[in-house]
């Protein structure tokens, strides 16, 4: 009989994330998280991935959307959200661990 995915919705974040190279953050473990920018009913949200990258695999983007939209640093603040170096906070939509990979959604606020 197959296994179904083990999906675990997560309540400890990362404290901080920090650009480490473009579409690359790192956290305060060491653990590098790859990036993807999205737009949802006009709104803009980034996909974090928790990913172990070997340092030359990491590609380079020229995605203008990327150079204006992403922070060189996130930092958690209370009440599941982010606080970006630009001083505008992201919404954790959700952040879940499925079959031993680690994903979370961040969405910006309207007020930011």
């Amino acid at each position: 009989m197959a296994e179904l995915p083990l999906k675990v919705h997560l309540t400890s974040h990362p404290i901080g994330l920090r650009m480490r190279r473009p579409s690359v953050y790192q956290d305060e473990k060491q653990l590098t998280w790859l990036h993807f920018v999205m737009e949802t009913r006009g709104v803009l949200q980034v996909r974090l991935s928790q990913e172990d990258i070997p340092s030359g695999r990491i590609e380079f983007t020229t995605n203008p959307l990327y150079w204006s939209t992403m922070p060189l640093l996130w930092t958690l603040q209370t009440g599941n959200q982010y606080l970006d170096c630009k001083c505008r906070f992201w919404h954790i939509v959700h952040h879940i661990k499925e079959n031993g990979m680690e994903e979370m959604i961040l969405e910006l606020m309207d007020d930011s």
